[in-house]
């Protein structure tokens, strides 16, 4: 169940039509799961700097999720979202980090419950 969430100091202009959309495949097939499973936000218009140069487009990227998650794991999703962004926004791979964060199923909630009792 992999959460994606985008800042970026791009204006919401730049964004391709679906691009939200095609960043849900991409997660997806990266951490072997189905659309349904993975969840992402963008959020654009952000005063980012970049090494003090807040006109290059850059931003951070966190992924938190309960599994698919580890050294190996991280290599892979690491550069099919680089070159996701590099392909759709312009946004050069050393103009982001990714922050991996595991999450134990007891602490997400969903459907009035949490996902621990989707197990």
């Amino acid at each position: 169940m992999p959460v994606f969430k985008l800042s970026t100091n791009l204006p919401s202009a730049k964004l391709p039509a679906g691009f939200a959309n095609k960043t849900v495949e991409v997660v997806a097939k990266s951490f072997g799961h189905p659309n349904d499973y993975v969840t992402v936000q963008v959020v654009t218009d952000q005063i980012i700097s970049w090494g003090g140069n807040d006109s290059v487009p850059c931003g951070l990227v966190t992924i938190e999720s309960s599994d698919g998650l580890g050294s190996d794991q991280n290599k892979k999703h690491s550069k099919a979202i680089a070159d996701h962004l590099q392909k759709e926004l312009g946004i050069s791979s050393d103009k982001f980090y990714i922050i991996f964060s595991p999450i134990d199923l007891v602490n997400i909630g969903y459907n009035g419950s949490t996902c621990e009792d989707l197990k």
